[in-house]
């Protein structure tokens, strides 16, 4: 099969579209015939090997395909292998696709839904009423976040960098949007919530972004860190600053969901049933051949991309 392999670590130049054998399966897996590929944003730490879970080389990135098998449609997560023509997954673990639900909008569920469900609601507690802030509003995450957002009776602030992102965000519903360029964020936060600090945050730029945000955060408000997209660190909180302004930080990774049904299959099956709905609007990006799948990861880096970026594995 096709696909797309590293042998050492680092940038978008590392990646080689290659011809290796077809993926090892296990008891209970099937092999599953894949039509669609997911990008996140969380593969070019992957391709670097400053993800948070150590990697193995030589490595096939992705963790998420869309796939056949005797005949249906299935979601599926890979530990790595993604970037192939073929994955073999527990059988135990497919998640059926609704018609109504196309393979790019299906992919968009996988990761960056289930996580846009999961810091709104899981670690983010979202109330009706509430102000919330969606970093990077535009992409993946952000576009399903401000929409959740607004279902679940929240304001919205959206921060992104472009006029045309703006406009995006906009469209999807956020009732205000920043530049992701604004010197003193705090400020410009606080302006767009009618000089009112806000109450939840939705982090994952790192470095003076989350510091500019959690300034910005009202006594009692919850800031989430899910990224770290600037690969800057942020200055390091002491409890105290917490305990004096009644303030709450909290990670999130996804990973800590996979395995448990009402965490990943209900919750993905949820999204589904907004989609096909018409309550919740997927923007797939661009779709990328298999083989160009480092032109994918330049793009995402250069953050010139919008919602969900697919590879094409027939080509």
């Amino acid at each position: 099969m096709k696909a797309i392999q590293i042998t050492e670590f680092g940038g978008p130049d590392v990646m080689r579209y290659v011809e290796i054998a077809d993926p090892v399966m296990r008891d209970g897996d099937v092999m599953l015939d894949v039509t669609a590929i997911g990008i996140n944003y969380a593969d070019t730490h992957q391709t670097e090997d400053s993800y948070l879970s150590k990697q193995k080389l030589p490595l096939v990135p992705g963790i998420e395909v869309v796939g056949t098998y005797e005949g249906k449609r299935f979601l599926a997560f890979v530990g790595a292998g993604g970037y192939a023509q073929k994955a073999a997954v527990n059988r135990d673990s497919l998640i059926p696709i609704p018609q109504q639900v196309n393979d790019g909008e299906a992919l968009a569920m996988a990761v960056q839904g289930s996580t846009a469900f999961h810091i709104l609601k899981t670690v983010g507690h979202i109330k009706s009423g509430e102000c919330v802030v969606v970093h990077a509003g535009a992409g993946g995450v952000g576009s399903l976040a401000i929409q959740l957002a607004k279902l679940w009776g929240a304001r919205v602030i959206a921060v992104t960098s472009s006029d045309e992102k703006k406009k995006l965000c906009l469209e999807l519903g956020a009732d205000v949007v920043v530049d992701a360029h604004e010197e003193d964020l705090t400020k410009a936060l606080i302006a767009a919530n009618n000089g009112k600090p806000v109450d939840l945050i939705l982090e994952m730029v790192g470095g003076k972004t989350f510091d500019q945000s959690l300034n910005a955060l009202a006594p009692f408000g919850r800031m989430v860190t899910y990224g770290m997209a600037s690969r800057t660190a942020p200055t390091p909180i002491h409890s105290g600053s917490l305990m004096g302004t009644s303030r709450t930080i909290t990670g999130f990774w996804l990973a800590h969901c996979f395995g448990k049904k009402e965490l990943m299959g209900d919750v993905i099956a949820e999204l589904f049933s907004l989609i096909a709905a018409g309550k919740l609007r997927v923007i797939v990006g661009q779709t990328f051949p298999l083989s160009k799948a480092a032109d994918a990861h330049r793009a995402m880096l250069a953050r010139t991309t919008t919602g969900k970026i697919v590879l094409d594995p027939s080509a």
